[in-house]
């Protein structure tokens, strides 16, 4: 199975910054999943190159994140305010560019609150929705990346569709 590697590079990103919620942080990590992925021909020759890329992704965030939760220091704290307005003046930025129409506004209401939602579960229950429905990964893959049956993807991502349908819920969507 022959990939794109443009295409693939995009969901990484998206899987690294869902991940770990910092821009630059996620372009880091996707750049060096990709230098890791041409360092190494083991898994390529086997015709395990999505599996490869995710599970060096996958590893990388996990990396990050505990080195984050090792070193909350004020400065942590400050870079995470910073961002939160980065974040905001985004949106408002982009907001102020589209134009003044209640189905754009419905619209942002509604990703905000799917992302609220998201934001709730679990981070295995976030992954796997990321992975399958966002980024479209097989379900082959993800067994491979997290070393479980295919029985037990299925079932975990029902209970986390089912567990964001319950927030989804609490948020008014029906």
């Amino acid at each position: 199975m022959a990939m794109d590697l443009r295409e693939q590079y995009d969901k990484i990103y998206r899987y690294c910054y869902f991940r770990l919620n910092h821009r630059e942080t996620a372009e880091d990590i996707t750049q060096e999943t990709f230098l890791r992925y041409f360092d190494s021909v083991c898994y390529r020759e086997r015709g395990k190159s999505l599996e490869y890329l995710y599970t060096i992704a996958r590893n990388l965030c996990i990396d990050e994140f505990r080195k984050r939760s090792s070193k909350q220091t004020a400065e942590t704290w400050k870079n995470a305010a910073a961002q939160k307005s980065e974040v905001q003046n985004d949106a408002a930025m982009q907001a102020s560019e589209m134009p003044d129409d209640a189905d754009m506004e419905d619209e942002t209401l509604t990703r905000v609150s799917i992302k609220r939602a998201l934001r709730r579960l679990d981070g295995e229950s976030q992954e796997l929705l990321l992975l399958r429905y966002v980024n479209e990964v097989p379900v082959s893959v993800i067994c491979s990346m997290m070393g479980i049956s295919r029985f037990a993807v299925y079932r975990k991502i029902k209970n986390a569709r089912k567990q964001l349908k319950e927030q989804l819920r609490e948020e008014g969507f029906e």
